[in-house]
């Protein structure tokens, strides 16, 4: 059964880290460029980072401001999506998806459930 699924999530209060996960199982995930995005309540959902299959290049929307770091573990076929100096406007739920033919391409294969990111004091 081809799944993603995606763990870390929690309430941090503002400047906090954390770091989530999207593991996959009944397929190899080093294959795939895997995106990750977020959507709030009463909001569109937006992309926070990708990470190619090929050569590992990474990519972040500019409001990201380095705050976020996509990186691979291939021997775990797992995607993480490490956050610092969170906001709350980070709040969100968290989702991770295959990216068909690299990062950017929109074509999007598997999601998973989601992980719930709250920031709050």
């Amino acid at each position: 059964q081809v799944q993603l699924v995606e763990s870390g999530g929690g309430l941090v209060h503002p400047g906090g880290s954390l770091r989530l996960s999207c593991a996959a199982s009944g397929f190899t995930l080093a294959y795939y460029a895997v995106a990750w995005f977020r959507q709030a309540p009463g909001k569109e959902r937006e992309g926070v980072a990708c990470i190619d299959s090929t050569d590992g290049a990474t990519h972040y929307p500019d409001f990201v401001e380095g705050r976020f770091t996509i990186s691979r573990d291939n021997a775990k076929n797992t995607v993480y999506l490490q956050m610092n100096s969170l906001k709350p406007e980070d709040t969100a739920v968290y989702y991770c998806a295959t990216e068909f033919g690299g990062c950017g391409t929109g074509e999007y294969d598997d999601w998973g459930q989601g992980t719930q990111v709250t920031v709050s004091s």
